[in-house]
């Protein structure tokens, strides 16, 4: 499933495509500056992950899916209880459920943040 946030993210990745007029070595060396500088944002990502958030722990995972499991039964109650009235909600109750659906997007999207930094080997993984 998808998630659809409010917020546009990029998160397709280029790859090298070589210009037809440059000749092999010119690719092969532009190439190489490509991967050196790929490399220098992951150690750069890296450092500074590990220093903000220092591991990846199971139990890290669960509180934060906790959280957000926490915060879509707060939205979806929320927007039950507004509807057993019957009527248009006030322009307060829309406001406080498009609070309450930003928070639990809010932690969805930490979650898969954490999850593609364990994945692009950023933050270590530690089964504690």
């Amino acid at each position: 499933m998808a998630i659809v946030s409010s917020v546009s993210r990029p998160r397709g990745l280029d790859h090298f495509e070589p210009e037809d007029n440059l000749d092999p070595a010119a690719q092969r060396a532009l190439r190489g500056h490509l991967e050196q500088i790929d490399y220098t944002v992951y150690a750069a990502n890296k450092e500074v992950v590990a220093r903000a958030l220092h591991d990846a722990a199971p139990a890290k995972f669960q509180k934060l899916a906790l959280s957000a499991a926490e915060a879509r039964a707060q939205w979806i109650a929320a927007a039950l209880q507004i509807s057993q009235h019957g009527h248009a909600p006030t322009k307060q109750q829309v406001e406080q459920l498009a609070m309450l659906r930003t928070a639990y997007d809010e932690l969805t999207a930490a979650y898969e943040g954490m999850r593609r930094l364990v994945e692009r080997g950023h933050l270590p993984y530690h089964r504690k």
